[in-house]
């Protein structure tokens, strides 16, 4: 299975839309979403494939974000929290709660995906693979990443500006 995971869009819709586009077209059959969406379209773009959000330091409209991800069928993991795929233990937070790392780190997942630093990443710390996507909006380059839980396959798809 093959999941896309996106973080720091930003409410910037038509960018999110190109980079849920070309993830469907990678072979995303899932999208996990690593919070600061800013804004429900967000939401909404992500919500043609499964979806899993968390809230980020720049997400404030919490009852409305949680509402539209609701009426899309994704899943609200809040501030963090954790998602089981093909025998995957998948880590979700944004990464600016220290106190939400640790406490998802402490579970030893397979993998723990998160944002924040609008830097891209992949890095292996006592056992945990953790990936952060690179962002949508203020980077230098804009990236999502397309995982493949079967073959733990990671790559990192250029969005354009």
């Amino acid at each position: 299975m093959k999941i896309g995971i996106l973080s720091d869009t930003h409410d910037r819709l038509d960018r999110t839309i190109s980079a849920v586009a070309l993830l469907q077209e990678a072979g995303a059959e899932a999208l996990i979403h690593c919070g600061d969406l800013t804004g429900p379209d967000i939401v909404s773009a992500c919500g043609v494939l499964p979806s899993w959000f968390v809230f980020g330091n720049n997400d404030d409209d919490w009852p409305m974000l949680r509402l539209t991800m609701k009426l899309s069928n994704a899943v609200s993991l809040e501030w963090g929290g954790e998602i089981a795929l093909v025998g995957k233990r998948i880590a979700v937070t944004h990464g600016h709660l220290h106190k939400d790392m640790r406490r998802l780190l402490t579970a030893r997942p397979d993998y723990l995906l998160s944002g924040h630093s609008h830097l891209l990443a992949d890095e292996m710390h006592d056992g945990v693979r953790r990936i952060n996507p690179g962002a949508l909006y203020r980077a230098d380059r804009f990236t999502v990443a397309l995982l493949d839980l079967t073959t733990d396959d990671l790559k990192f798809l250029d969005v354009p500006r």
